[in-house]
C-alpha cells in the first residue's frame, strides 16, 4: 500500500469540524503575515517573506529632570529620621533640666526650712538655759554700800516703790556715811528714848510700820533699813529722791 493512499483515507477521514477549524488556524495565520507586510501608507500585499526583527535603540545620555536617585531618597528619609530624633531628644532634655530645676529648688526650699528650724530650736534652748540659769543662780550682789543699795532697788521695784541710786546714795551718806551700825544718841528722838538707827538713820516706830516683806526685821540690816526709810520717805514725800534733810 502506498503512503499517498493513506493520506488519501486520512483525508477521507476528517470530518466537517475537523475540516472548518484547520480552514480557521490557516486563515488566522495568513491575516498575520499580511498584516505584518503591510505598512501604514500603501495598499495591502500579501507576501510569503518573515518580518526582519525590530532593532532596539539604547541612549547614552543621563536621563534629565530627575530629583532623586533611591539613595538620594533613603539619605533624605535618614535625615528626617534623625531630625524628629533630635527634637524628641531636645525635648526631653528640657523636661528633665525643669524636673532637675524643680528638685533643687525644692531642694533647697527644704534646707532653708531645716536651717531655720534648727535657728530657732537653738534659739529656744538658749532662751531656756538662760531662764534656767537664772533661776539656779540668783542675783547676787556685793557686800557693800553699792550692793545694799542695788539689792533694795530690786525689792523696791517688785513692790512698786520709787527711789534712785543717786538719792538713795546721797541721803545715806549724809545720815551715816554709809555705817550700817550708826545710832544717834543725841538728837531729840534720842532724848525721847527712840533714837535713830542704820544706813537712814530711822526709828523703831517708823521701820516697825514700813518694813518691806521679804526683808529681815532686823533695824541694823542695810537692805532692810534701806528699803524701809524708802518706802517711808515715798509715802511722805514721794520719793527718797525729794529728800535733802532730816526727814
Amino acid at each position: 500500500m502506498s503512503k499517498n493512499f493513506l493520506a488519501r483515507g486520512h483525508i477521507r477521514a476528517l470530518n466537517r469540524r475537523h475540516k472548518i477549524a484547520v480552514a480557521g488556524v490557516a486563515a488566522l495565520g495568513a491575516a498575520a503575515i499580511v498584516f505584518s507586510a503591510t505598512p501604514s501608507d500603501a495598499s495591502t500585499t500579501v507576501t510569503s517573506e518573515a518580518a526582519p526583527t525590530a532593532q532596539v535603540a539604547y541612549s547614552t545620555e543621563p536621563i534629565k529632570d530627575v530629583k532623586g536617585t533611591v539613595t538620594d531618597q533613603l539619605a533624605a528619609s535618614g535625615v528626617k529620621t534623625e531630625q524628629i530624633a533630635a527634637k524628641k531628644q531636645a525635648a526631653a532634655d528640657a523636661v528633665a533640666a525643669k524636673q532637675a530645676d524643680a528638685a533643687a529648688a525644692a531642694a533647697a526650699k527644704e534646707q532653708a526650712v531645716k536651717e531655720r528650724e534648727a535657728t530657732e530650736a537653738a534659739n529656744r534652748s538658749a532662751q531656756r538655759a538662760e531662764a534656767e540659769a537664772g533661776k539656779a543662780a540668783p542675783q547676787t550682789y556685793g557686800d557693800n554700800l553699792d550692793g545694799w543699795i542695788r539689792e533694795s532697788m530690786d525689792i523696791m521695784k517688785k513692790h512698786g516703790i520709787p527711789g534712785s541710786y543717786e538719792g538713795i546714795h546721797r541721803n545715806i551718806i549724809r545720815e551715816s556715811s554709809g555705817n550700817p551700825a550708826a545710832i544717834n544718841l543725841w538728837d531729840i528722838n534720842a532724848q525721847n528714848g527712840i533714837p535713830s538707827k542704820g544706813l537712814l538713820q530711822v526709828i523703831p516706830p517708823t521701820f516697825e510700820a514700813y518694813h518691806v516683806p521679804g526683808t529681815p526685821k532686823d533695824i541694823y540690816d542695810p537692805v532692810s533699813n534701806i528699803t524701809a526709810a524708802c518706802n517711808y520717805a515715798a509715802d511722805r514725800y514721794g520719793s527718797m529722791d525729794n529728800v535733802y534733810s532730816a526727814y
